[in-house]
């Protein structure tokens, strides 16, 4: 990691001969910069991968975050990277008190931004496809990074990523945000300590994929570089549809088997993720996944539209993974206010329910309850950015670290799997195989197009 201060005055001249150079990294620089700390004092250089509808999101929040000063741009839409570098610029003009102050440089390479030494971080909100290969780019250089969900393609791109993580010792949060919420861990600290009893049964539910999607060619748009906008996905036509270009923001690369696996995995990822930490299973998934569910035949979009999975994990707890409607006849029948996503404990004694604007349980006391000095108390984060930069200056874990983010993945691609071979499965989550099945094991692993590889 760099150790010269963002005030540095040497920083164009040194941003621009780093974007110039090589783009392989040596293994000493590697080893060496993943497990340098940052001096106290000295704001992190951030740089962002994606500056789209989730990206651009992350650079108007890391922009206001003290810790923290954005450096540079990475995006295959050359105006995006532009409008939101000068976003960037503009705002620390401001707090700076100066009329003019250039300081965030843009890319059209991800490779370049990796390689530059006074980046010390990076958030990558690429589409999905993106995730996992430039994770592992900047796992190799020697970046801590914020990696937006869902993980990867595949079951074995997440788990090269782990593996990277654990060799290269980066610091390494997943964009979980629920787990920075109060409500989230207060939810999950009832059932692992069983204020509800017994925990027996768990709801997992969020919103359905959509279907559609033009499949008439158009041009690419100016300014565009749609080859690397694929990367590791095969060539295909440009659509009015693809690249999240559309009216819709929900439409194009959210949709497409090619880029994801759907709103299984896109939407999934959050409630599957508070699911696993209040049932304490965080390094482990399911046994067992049957269930059916649905794929367009018409149109671009290809990924599964609407689910109903049943799991079950070593522990005996069942879990019912469910697209909204059809979760929401089965929800109103004990829930006060049903929303379209959330996570619902089951036990004994009771229930407790969360979703993104409120907390429910019955019986209703246990809202009032407090969790005692001795009991469970879960990893306290209220804000997945600033948790992300405190564990980059300090090295602690974050609260969404690297084998949680792999193993409620997996949950995903296997309930695709489940719903795509219209077969059962059964996981070992130990030597992580599937059991007896050689062609659903196939599907473990995706290809890359040359020469774009793992």
């Amino acid at each position: 990691m760099s150790t010269r201060a963002l005030t540095r005055r040497g920083f164009l001249k040194n941003a621009t001969s780093a974007a110039a150079g090589a783009l392989v990294v040596s293994c000493y620089h590697v080893r060496t910069a993943a497990r340098r700390r940052m001096p106290p004092g000295e704001r992190i250089a951030l740089g962002h991968i994606g500056t789209g509808n989730m990206g651009g999101g992350h650079v108007s929040k890391f922009m206001l975050l003290k810790d923290a000063q954005i450096v540079a741009l990475c995006d295959p839409f050359k105006s995006r990277r532009d409008e939101w570098a000068q976003r960037v610029d503009a705002h620390y003009a401001k707090q700076k008190g100066t009329g003019t102050y250039k300081s965030c440089t843009t890319h059209n390479d991800f490779r370049k931004l990796l390689a530059r030494d006074d980046i010390d971080a990076v958030v990558i909100a690429t589409p999905d496809h993106w995730h996992v290969p430039i994770a592992l780019e900047a796992a190799r250089a020697g970046k801590a990074m914020y990696v937006e969900k869902p993980l990867g393609l595949s079951v074995q791109q997440n788990q090269s990523l782990r593996d990277a993580i654990k060799r290269y010792g980066n610091v390494f949060q997943y964009g979980t945000q629920q787990r920075s919420g109060k409500n989230f861990r207060f939810a999950c600290e009832l059932a692992r300590n069983e204020r509800i009893g017994k925990l027996h049964t768990i709801h997992v539910w969020c919103d359905r994929g959509e279907e559609g999607g033009s499949t008439t060619p158009i041009p690419v748009p100016e300014g565009f570089d749609y080859d690397m906008w694929l990367g590791p996905a095969p060539c295909a036509p440009y659509t009015e549809d693809r690249c999240n270009t559309g009216p819709s923001a929900r439409k194009g690369a959210y949709h497409i088997y090619d880029y994801s696996i759907g709103f299984i995995a896109g939407w999934g990822a959050h409630p599957l993720d508070i699911a696993q930490w209040g049932n304490n299973a965080d390094n482990t998934s399911p046994i067992e996944y049957e269930g059916t569910g649905s794929i367009p035949t018409q149109g671009l979009f290809n990924t599964i539209t609407t689910w109903d999975m049943h799991c079950l994990y070593a522990n005996g707890v069942k879990m019912r993974f469910m697209s909204d409607n059809v979760a929401k006849p089965i929800v109103e029948k004990y829930h006060p206010k049903y929303r379209t996503h959330g996570t619902t404990f089951i036990g004994a004694d009771g229930w407790v329910s969360v979703d993104r604007a409120d907390i429910y349980a019955d019986p209703p006391s246990l809202l009032q309850s407090e969790i005692g000095p001795n009991e469970i108390h879960l990893y306290e984060s209220n804000d997945q950015r600033q948790n992300f930069l405190d564990c980059v200056r300090t090295g602690k874990p974050t609260v969404s670290p690297i084998e949680a983010a792999v193993r409620s993945d997996t949950i995903s691609h296997l309930c695709n799997i489940v719903i795509r071979t219209g077969r059962k499965i059964r996981w070992d989550p130990n030597k992580e195989v599937i059991i007896g099945d050689e062609d659903a094991s196939r599907m473990l692993t995706r290809s890359m197009r040359s020469p774009w590889h793992l």
